[in-house]
């Protein structure tokens, strides 16, 4: 059985409590015209009738002979015989006072009456001595359709003498009257019908946007604003209705988690209208693949999820995985570009992978990861084995999350030093997540995790304000290196963040040094720029963190002015003391920076070769696990002393004049 939809239902029942409304108003304007008509026509028609009785009472004089039966007079009958040519008047008659008719003046014919009928209204006329007056409907032939009649005694001295009667014909005023009575009964049921349609058609418009704006909003609450496809809480609650009917269909359900390769390329390249049009491509590409009782959902970015129902087994999940590969690989069209892209897809099934839609989305994500990792553009099942990767994963996010709503993470600090005297300069603060044994989860393990859980950029604001904090209580001109994430700069101001950050620990902020990627700057570059550029005219340094792994970092170092080039730590593990590849990149490097006014922290020394390799080539600064590995906050001034040791000895066996020159330095 259908069941409208209660909106429909609704304005069902508005519509009809209107109709309703309608009709009684309607029918109380009848009822009010039609009484106040007939009221103003028996109020016409009676006086009318009552004027011409007096007319004739005042006109003829031998009224009592009359009533006696005698012959008009002369005089009389010429006034009658003129009467009766009246149109409105059909008939005359004089009764004696008993109420028995003696003449008759009708349009054929005035004539005394041979055998006299007795009007028993008129004898109560002439008995009371007042008028009568009645409208009657005609009933036979002779008569008109409406008529009213009046009887008026004639009275001499006190007495009635005569009565007069006469019958006036209104059947024509009475047309004229109901013809007014519908004209104003169509005027006021036009002005009642305006009265309501002004604010009914607003009402009615106001329900229709109403109406599409409560559509739009239980669309949305289900479905991607972008796509149209199923969202993550629908795919649920759909998951749930496939899983439990399992049993009852003896099949299994897949889970193909997708996700399109290098996505990113295409918003930067073609911008996001073009990344759009590639979502909304897939989207209609997916809903033509699956069937009726499949189910396509975008879990956001470019995740799509399609449920397959029904399947016999492992291989027919992977032959519809196959299909659904070849049907979003084939080529698209935007504008004048063709788009060529790959994707990755992670399957697994139920029962087998997981009886509940959570866990069989994080199945196929963890199969989907297998894919990535495995080079992309292939498909990966879930396999039990992998289950110990999920477990970790979930414990992992778990222990991530308690960390930023409880402030568990601790930052290490590894030292930098200056190349030409050894001389400590700063430090980079570095970030661990200890786990309930005390153990340290290092970085490249959970940071990825946690920019895939958007909490990235709060974990980057706890860095920069414990980092200043510590920084603020060590002698000048120490300073402290604080690495930036793309999240943060896209989740709001970072330099407000910053600015923040300096003014609640004092810390001067010459000795803030901010690094990032130049990925950072693979985006919306002009954004970014511009926030860099406020962040510099707050006299902080801005240092390209990793130079020499990326593909444009020539073209950022000529557009931006930063204050220090970082080499990364590859280049110093390919150093192999030969003078070749590796060192002459880092030569090179240093040599570029100097012609920039650009100062070059080498990443990665850990060998005394490496550094006198860096003295060589008259290196800036150094870091790495030769000079000092990374350290609690605690540890930090052990390594401050041994620094102000080693300058102390080293000016003690200087010559006078270095000597000098080392403690103006200093």
């Amino acid at each position: 059985m259908f069941i409208p939809p209660i909106s429909k239902i609704s304005q069902t029942k508005n519509f009809t409590f209107f109709a309703i409304v309608l009709l009684i108003l309607a029918s109380g304007i009848w009822a009010t015209v039609k009484i106040t008509t007939d009221h103003l026509l028996y109020q016409d028609a009676t006086s009318a009738a009552y004027s011409w009785a007096r007319f004739l009472a005042a006109s003829v004089t031998d009224f009592e002979q009359i009533a006696g039966g005698e012959r008009p007079s002369e005089a009389s009958m010429a006034f009658l015989q003129s009467a009766r040519k009246s149109e409105d008047v059909f008939r005359y008659e004089i009764l004696n006072p008993d109420g028995y008719v003696q003449l008759v003046s009708e349009r054929d014919k005035v004539a005394l009456v041979e055998f006299s009928r007795h009007d028993t209204d008129a004898a109560k006329a002439g008995t009371a001595g007042q008028p009568i007056v009645e409208v009657k409907e005609g009933s036979s032939a002779d008569q008109p359709a409406f008529f009213a009649r009046a009887y008026v005694p004639i009275r001499v001295n006190g007495r009635t003498i005569a009565v007069v009667a006469a019958y006036v014909d209104e059947t024509d005023q009475r047309a004229e009257f109901y013809k007014m009575f519908l004209i104003a009964f169509a005027a006021l049921c036009l002005l009642m019908g305006l009265a309501f349609a002004i604010p009914a058609v607003a009402w009615y418009r106001r329900t229709k946007e109403k109406q599409q704006v409560d559509r739009r909003i239980r669309f949305l609450a289900h479905h991607d604003a972008l796509t149209g496809l199923t969202n993550r809480p629908s795919l649920i609650e759909q998951l749930e209705k496939d899983l439990l009917a399992i049993p009852a269909r003896g099949k299994s359900v897949a889970v193909h988690f997708i996700d399109f390769d290098r996505f990113k390329q295409v918003n930067d390249t073609l911008g996001h209208d073009g990344g759009d049009f590639l979502l909304k491509t897939f989207a209609q590409r997916l809903l033509a693949t699956i069937r009726i009782n499949d189910v396509v959902a975008r879990l956001g970015g470019d995740e799509f999820v399609v449920v397959q129902n029904g399947i016999a087994g492992m291989d027919e999940a992977e032959s519809f995985a196959q299909r659904l590969a070849a049907t979003l690989t084939a080529p698209v069209k935007f504008k004048e570009h063709e788009i060529l892209s790959t994707v990755s897809i992670g399957v697994s099934i139920a029962p087998e992978d997981g009886n509940d839609p959570e866990r069989l989305l994080k199945t196929a994500d963890l199969a989907l990861y297998k894919s990535k990792t495995e080079g992309r553009n292939c498909v990966r099942f879930f396999q039990p084995e992998m289950d110990a990767e999920l477990q970790a994963r979930i414990s992992l996010e778990r222990l991530i999350r308690d960390a930023v709503s409880y402030d568990r993470f601790v930052l290490h600090y590894q030292p930098l030093y200056e190349m030409s005297n050894r001389r400590l300069i700063g430090f980079e603060a570095l970030i661990r997540l200890p786990t309930a044994d005390g153990t340290l989860v290092p970085p490249l393990t959970f940071i990825p995790v946690a920019e895939n859980m958007q909490l990235i950029d709060k974990i980057g604001t706890w860095v920069l304000r414990e980092a200043c904090h510590e920084a603020a209580t060590w002698p000048e001109p120490l300073t402290i290196a604080v690495n930036l994430s793309p999240a943060q700069f896209s989740c709001g101001s970072v330099s407000d963040i910053v600015a923040d950050a300096l003014k609640e620990s004092g810390l001067p902020a010459h000795r803030l040094e901010l690094e990032i990627t130049e990925t950072l700057l693979l985006g919306d570059s002009e954004a970014i720029l511009t926030e860099l550029e406020k962040l510099k005219a707050m006299g902080v340094a801005i240092v390209m963190d990793d130079f020499g792994t990326g593909y444009s970092s020539l073209s950022y170092l000529w557009r931006f002015p930063f204050d220090k080039i970082k080499i990364d730590r590859s280049f110093m593990q390919c150093f192999n003391g030969s003078g070749r590849d590796a060192e002459t990149v880092v030569k090179t490097i240093i040599a570029l920076g100097r012609e920039l006014k650009m100062r070059v922290t080498v990443e990665g020394v850990e060998t005394a070769k490496q550094a006198a390799f860096l003295d060589a080539v008259n290196g800036d600064q150094a870091q790495g696990y030769y000079f000092g590995r990374p350290a609690p906050a605690s540890e930090i001034s052990s390594v401050m002393l041994a620094d102000c040791k080693n300058r102390f000895a080293t000016l003690a066996t200087a010559p006078a004049k270095e000597l000098d020159l080392r403690l103006l330095k200093a």
